[in-house]
C-alpha cells in the first residue's frame, strides 16, 4: 500500500451565480488527501493517514475518499471541525485563506505501532499539517516508526499566510527533506523557503544528505528532477487549455508515486537504482496527470482510464 499523510479539508471555490455574483462551491480538498485519491484512482493501492471530523464536511471527506477506493483504516475521526480554505487565483496562482484553528486535521496524534510499516511500500507527508508545531512532531513520529522500510516521500507545499515563524518552519521543512528519499517542490515552494532560482546547488545537498530523488515542478515551464545515479533529467509540460491549477502539483505527486511503484522502483533499494529512462517516463507521466487536473475545476485528479496512452509510454519496457 501506498500512504498519503496530512491535510484533509474542503476548498470554497470561486464561481458565479446565475446572476454574476460571486460565489463559492465546496469542494473536498487538501493537498495530502488529493494524493491519496490520485494514487488510488490509477490504480494503487492506497490510504490516507490523519484527522477527519465527523461533522457535516468531514463526512464529505469520508465520501469522497470512499468513492476513489483509498483505505481509511488510519484515519481518526472526532468531532473537531473540518478545515475550510477559501480560494482565489491571483496571478495564475491560486491563493487560500484557511480557517484551521482546532480542526480535526490540526490535532490528529499518531499513535506509535499503529501502522504496520513492513506492508508499506511509500509513505508521502507535507503540506498544512505541518506549519503547526504539533502536525511536524506527529509526522516525525510516524517517519521514525517506518525505520527504513518503507520509501519516505516529502512535499512542503507551502502555505505562507499559515507560517508564524518562517526560520523554524524553513528549519522543519529542512527536517522533513532530510529524512525523505523523494523530495518534491514547486519552483513557488523553492522560492519560498530558499529564495533565488538555485534549484542545482540545493538538489545536490539534498541527495549528499541521503535523499535518492529531488523534483522541482514548475508548471509551464515543465519539471526536473535530480537523482543520485541518473543524474540531472527535464521534461517539457503538456500544451492544455487550463481552467485553474488547483491541486496540479498533488496529481503530479499523486501520478509520480504511482509511475515509480508501476515500474518496480518505489522501494528504497529500486528507487537507488533507477535510470533517466526510467525518471524520463515517470516525471512524463506525472506531468501528463498535472495537465489534466489543471483542464478542469478543482483538485479533480484523473483516473487510469484519463490517462490510458500516457500509461502505456510509462510502462514501455517495463518487464516484471
Amino acid at each position: 500500500m501506498l500512504l498519503s499523510c496530512g491535510d484533509a479539508l474542503v476548498d470554497f471555490l470561486p464561481v458565479k451565480s446565475a446572476d454574476g455574483r460571486d460565489a463559492a462551491v465546496p469542494v473536498v480538498g487538501g493537498s495530502c488527501l488529493n494524493i491519496a485519491v490520485g494514487m488510488a484512482r490509477l490504480g494503487a493501492p492506497s490510504g490516507f493517514v490523519g484527522g477527519i471530523s465527523t461533522d457535516l464536511f468531514g463526512r464529505m471527506i469520508a465520501d469522497h475518499a470512499s468513492a476513489s477506493q483509498v483505505d481509511l483504516r488510519y484515519v481518526t475521526r472526532s468531532d473537531c471541525q473540518t478545515t475550510l480554505a477559501f480560494v482565489r487565483t491571483v496571478a495564475g496562482e491560486p491563493q487560500y485563506a484557511f480557517y484551521d484553528e482546532a480542526t480535526a486535521s490540526r490535532n490528529w496524534i499518531y499513535q506509535r505501532g499503529s501502522i504496520l510499516f513492513d506492508q508499506i511500500e511509500a509513505l508521502h507527508v507535507g503540506s498544512t499539517t505541518l506549519a503547526s508545531d504539533n502536525g511536524a512532531i506527529q509526522a516525525l513520529a510516524m517517519i521514525e516508526d517506518a525505520g527504513g522500510s518503507t520509501t519516505i516521500s516529502f512535499d512542503p507545499n507551502c502555505r505562507p499566510n499559515l507560517v508564524r515563524h518562517k526560520a523554524r518552519y524553513v528549519d522543519q521543512m529542512n527536517a522533513f527533506a532530510a529524512a525523505a528519499d523523494i523530495v518534491r517542490m514547486s519552483d513557488v515552494d523553492f522560492e519560498f523557503l530558499y529564495g533565488g532560482s538555485g534549484y542545482d546547488e540545493r538538489a545536490r545537498s539534498l541527495i549528499a544528505a541521503g535523499a535518492s530523488l529531488v523534483v522541482v515542478t514548475r508548471g509551464i515551464n515543465g519539471a526536473q528532477a535530480w537523482h543520485r545515479e541518473a543524474g540531472l533529467v527535464k521534461v517539457e509540460a503538456p500544451v492544455i487549455a487550463a481552467v485553474d491549477t488547483i491541486g496540479a502539483g498533488d496529481s503530479f505527486q499523486a501520478a509520480l508515486l504511482f509511475a515509480l511503484r508501476a515500474i518496480g522502483r518505489i522501494k528504497r533499494g529500486a528507487l537507488a537504482q533507477l535510470n533517466s529512462d526510467e525518471l524520463g517516463r515517470a516525471l512524463s507521466f506525472a506531468s501528463t496527470c498535472a495537465a489534466f487536473t489543471c483542464g478542469r475545476a478543482g483538485a479533480d485528479p484523473p483516473r487510469q482510464s484519463d490517462v490510458g496512452p500516457a500509461l502505456s509510454r510509462l510502462l514501455a519496457g517495463h518487464v516484471e
